[in-house]
């Protein structure tokens, strides 16, 4: 079955189909049955599965994250909705010593199918507590996978697959996000760990994690009124990392943008640039660039906000200074039409 639906109804239905098809699939976590349903993502669960299946939880990130291990150690799979990233660090203790260890600890025994949604926040207000993506710093354990979709399609299919998945997934989701429209596919089903080219070109690869690829498209459509084509491949899934796509990718251009949605000391983007760096060291006409968070915490206000986080503006600037062309006119253009759907933090 086919539909155009939104980013959050996506989510929705992956939910829901699972929940059909495995009475061991719960879903939990703090406001998850509330009046919004975290975004609308949760909505009807309670009422079609009732309370045992979908409910919230006391305020205790670690705690909760524990009951969510032993639901899953005992035969369920429960999908567990931290609602913010950021205070995925509360529950460090589960996630960096427990979640990812247990299987390998126990030579494969233990099976852990534990999927913990959680929201990458971003718009004025949300300030420096409720921005973090920290995507590169679970893929730094072994054992645990990371999942950061950007489309409809890949919200419903990545969702599944990770559900399904006896290894305990990071699921990250951006609030921007929520908004975008598709079309889904029920029947399509897209395994973990798999890169997709969501635009081709022949003038430089641009890697991008789950926002950058909507700023990455439009900076591409911008660039393309020049005659400069980008290519843009959408990660998708950082742990597992699919290589193959990337590296055909780059040789095909020979030159390269890492725009990684998180900050770039130590982080994620690093990682694919010096892999980019080792496999197509011969075929690189420039060196790897990156485009991430600015290196101070994030700031509150819009202006501010607008410096701190990179942009199409940022990579079109950036294809240009690489390529040596002049700058284009941007008069005309529309950045940031998410940006002004948001109306405030609270």
């Amino acid at each position: 079955m086919k539909s155009t639906i939104s980013f959050r109804e996506a989510l929705n239905l992956a939910l829901v189909r699972e929940m059909e098809t495995d009475p061991s699939v719960f879903v939990f976590g703090l406001d998850v049955p509330d009046h919004k349903r975290i975004f609308g993502s949760t909505a009807g669960l309670v009422e079609k599965f009732g309370s045992r299946r979908c409910f919230g939880t006391p305020l205790s990130e670690d705690a909760m994250t524990g009951v969510a291990l032993g639901a899953a150690l005992c035969g369920l799979r429960p999908v567990h909705v931290h609602i913010r990233a950021d205070f995925l660090l509360l529950a460090m203790n589960q996630i960096g010593n427990m979640l990812c260890n247990l299987r390998y600890m126990s030579g494969g025994k233990l099976r852990i199918p534990l999927v913990i949604r959680a929201v990458i926040g971003r718009g004025w207000g949300q300030s420096a507590q409720h921005s973090k993506s920290l995507h590169g710093m679970f893929a730094h354990f072994p054992g645990l996978k990371v999942v950061l979709p950007t489309t409809p399609q890949d919200a419903y299919s990545l969702l599944r697959s990770s559900i399904q998945d006896d290894n305990p997934v990071i699921f990250l989701e951006h609030r921007w996000l929520y908004d975008i429209r598709g079309d889904v596919d029920e029947d399509h089903a897209t395994p973990l760990g798999l890169p997709v080219v969501r635009q081709e070109g022949d003038a430089v690869t641009i890697i991008c994690t789950s926002w950058m690829t909507v700023e990455a498209l439009k900076a591409a459509e911008v660039l393309a009124k020049r005659g400069v084509h980008l290519e843009v491949v959408d990660v998708r899934t950082v742990a597992p990392l699919g290589t193959e796509i990337l590296i055909r990718s780059v040789n095909k251009t020979r030159k390269c943008i890492v725009a990684d949605y998180d900050w770039l000391f130590c982080g994620f983007s690093a990682e694919l640039a010096a892999l980019i760096g080792h496999h197509c060291f011969g075929n690189l006409d420039l060196p790897v660039e990156r485009l991430g968070f600015a290196a101070v915490p994030c700031p509150t206000t819009r202006p501010l906000e607008t410096l701190f986080y990179p942009s199409a503006v940022k990579i079109i600037r950036l294809v240009e200074s690489m390529l040596g062309i002049g700058e284009s006119s941007l008069d005309g253009e529309s950045f940031y039409s998410y940006e002004q759907r948001f109306v405030g933090p609270f």
